[in-house]
């Protein structure tokens, strides 16, 4: 004997937006010009990078226009994406800070989040050629905001539909030129070493309201 219709929902899901950005070619050219520029002037300031480059979180004061530009699309995207409690459209005074990041052979960036902001994303310069070529490694590793416990008991199960093939596991981005994703800032996440020869550039933003101290 069976019930009546189950209703089964993907509770507590979390957004993670992507888009590919048009002109990328023209503007990442001057965008890897002014990031390599600014490298060759200024030291790591060592935060999750394990090797690489991380510039300041200044971004916007040395970046020009065309960061200008790409922070211009994420402050549209994640407005859209934001909501009152009720549900209803806000547009947040937005305090936003951003960043660049050059990896080069064996870099990588450890396993992070971002305190003190809402959203949080990633612009892709140059790739490196993880976008073609899936051995040279570089992608963006999220992890599952749940840890690992939906696998402790039974790791050979999942929970059945769509939703449920990724709990207690990881979800990757490769690296394109262009490509901007944005997801939350509490997301834990990482990025794998990079195997190739040439320079994997990102440009990183945090999202946030001012709090008065």
């Amino acid at each position: 004997m069976t019930g009546g219709e189950v209703q089964v929902r993907g509770l507590f899901a979390t957004p993670v937006a992507a888009v590919m950005l048009p002109d990328a070619e023209a503007r990442n050219a001057e965008l890897e010009d002014i990031i390599l520029r600014r490298r060759a002037e200024r030291g790591t300031i060592g935060a999750s990078n394990i090797g690489g480059w991380h510039s300041t979180r200044d971004l916007p004061l040395w970046g020009g226009k065309r960061v200008e530009e790409v922070l211009s699309v994420a402050r549209s995207i994640i407005t859209q994406m934001t909501s009152d409690r009720d549900g209803k459209p806000v547009r947040p005074d937005w305090v936003v800070e951003a960043w660049a990041n050059v990896n080069g052979r064996n870099d990588s960036n450890s396993c992070h989040y971002h305190p003190g902001s809402f959203w949080s994303g990633s612009y892709y310069v140059r790739d490196g050629g993880c976008a073609d070529d899936p051995s040279l490694g570089g992608e963006f590793e999220m992890f599952d905001p749940r840890g690992p416990s939906p696998m402790m008991h039974a790791p050979s199960l999942k929970f059945a539909g769509e939703d449920g093939l990724s709990a207690g596991s990881a979800e990757t981005i490769r690296p394109r030129a262009g490509l901007m994703f944005i997801f939350p800032s509490f997301l834990m996440h990482a990025v794998r070493p990079y195997r190739g020869d040439g320079l994997r550039i990102s440009i990183a933003f945090n999202f946030g309201l001012y709090t008065p101290p």
